[in-house]
């Protein structure tokens, strides 16, 4: 590979990239996350009918800084009854899957830089939403394993409460995003954004499976109305009760994090991911998609959905437990069961009027 007249091996090169990819991504989460949460705090704050964050820099713009210095320095507590290894590493393990989750969505076409091409993605699986479904599952590990390490009844019952809801809602948010599946055939994450670039996208099609995915998400990323393991007025902070200075805010930020790359998903999914709303029009004109439009693309409607996610925890009550167990059973399993009839049925109807129904 020639660049600048110097000829590089190209697996360096891909090497440099993947490198350069990884860093630039692990910041642009953390700062997301940081500012997400300050955004968070105003919209909380509106809707309450509060000031919020104003005092630390320019309307409180700095207020993020602050919070990361302060996490930083505080003094750092461990239980003397705690497995100080396990408790060491749950947030860790929170983090690190929560950033892995957000590898392989696509957020904008490849852009290409001093002549080399560079896709929008740290990675292309073709099994993308089977990855971020198991990424998703282990991440419990660093609940559970806080909850138990903490030696703390609490913190105990907080993590118990987060496998069994994460159980319950993941197989609801799998079987949610099955018609997406039966109708674009592949588990690849450009795939299906290619699919809705020729046939418009999946949300109004797929508005019940969307419905369905939004509501888990909600659960499995333990966000008003679901936030039974940190209960304050039933466990003090659950599965975090015993955790200070930097270890709760991994805990923070890996909350923070799933948040965006759920919202990420859906957009990808749902959405168009980082095509226009106007992306059939240009089509037509010719005018091609650029790597730098699709990202702010991809970022607005991802806030979009961030910002719903706001609304609902400050309008919400939270729910007891036995509800929270019973609508994913009860109500929202049966419902994924028939969105999956639904769109089966949609298909073969199509099937028979193209004259194209054919045994697979």
């Amino acid at each position: 590979m020639n660049i600048f007249g110097i000829v590089i091996d190209p697996a360096i090169v891909n090497f440099v990239i993947l490198v350069i990819q990884c860093i630039v991504w692990i910041v642009a989460l953390l700062t997301t996350f940081a500012y997400i949460q300050l955004v968070e705090r105003w919209t909380i704050a509106k809707i309450q009918v509060r000031i919020g964050p104003n005092r630390t820099g320019p309307r409180g713009l700095l207020q993020p800084l602050a919070d990361a210095i302060k996490a930083l320095f505080k003094e750092e507590l461990i239980p003397s009854n705690a497995d100080k290894l396990v408790f060491v590493l749950a947030p860790m393990i929170s983090v690190v899957c929560a950033l892995m989750a957000f590898a392989v969505i696509p957020v904008a076409p490849p852009i290409t830089l001093f002549g080399v091409e560079i896709p929008m993605q740290i990675a292309d699986v073709n099994v993308a939403i089977l990855y971020i479904l198991a990424i998703g599952s282990v991440s419990v590990y660093g609940t559970v394993l806080a909850g138990w390490s903490s030696n703390n009844k609490y913190s105990l019952l907080g993590s118990l409460r987060a496998a069994a809801q994460l159980i319950s809602y993941e197989v609801t948010l799998g079987l949610a995003l099955v018609g997406i599946l039966m109708l674009t055939s592949t588990l690849s994450l450009n795939g299906i954004v290619n699919f809705q670039a020729l046939n418009g996208w999946l949300f109004l099609p797929q508005i019940l499976g969307f419905c369905l995915y939004i509501i888990a998400a909600i659960a499995e990323t333990n966000r008003l109305p679901f936030d039974l393991p940190e209960a304050e007025t039933e466990l003090v902070a659950g599965y975090y009760t015993e955790y200070s200075s930097i270890k709760f805010a991994f805990f923070f930020m890996a909350e923070y994090i799933n948040i965006i790359t759920v919202c990420a998903l859906a957009t990808t999914l749902f959405f168009g991911g980082y095509l226009s709303p106007f992306h059939g029009v240009a089509a037509l004109s010719g005018i091609p998609i650029l790597g730098w439009d699709g990202i702010w693309w991809f970022a607005l409607k991802v806030f979009i959905l961030i910002f719903g996610f706001m609304w609902i925890r400050g309008t919400f009550p939270r729910l007891r437990y036995d509800q929270l167990m019973n609508f994913t059973w009860k109500f929202m399993l049966p419902v994924a069961l028939l969105n999956i009839l639904i769109t089966a049925a949609l298909i073969i109807g199509l099937s028979w009027q193209n004259g194209s129904l054919a045994l697979r």
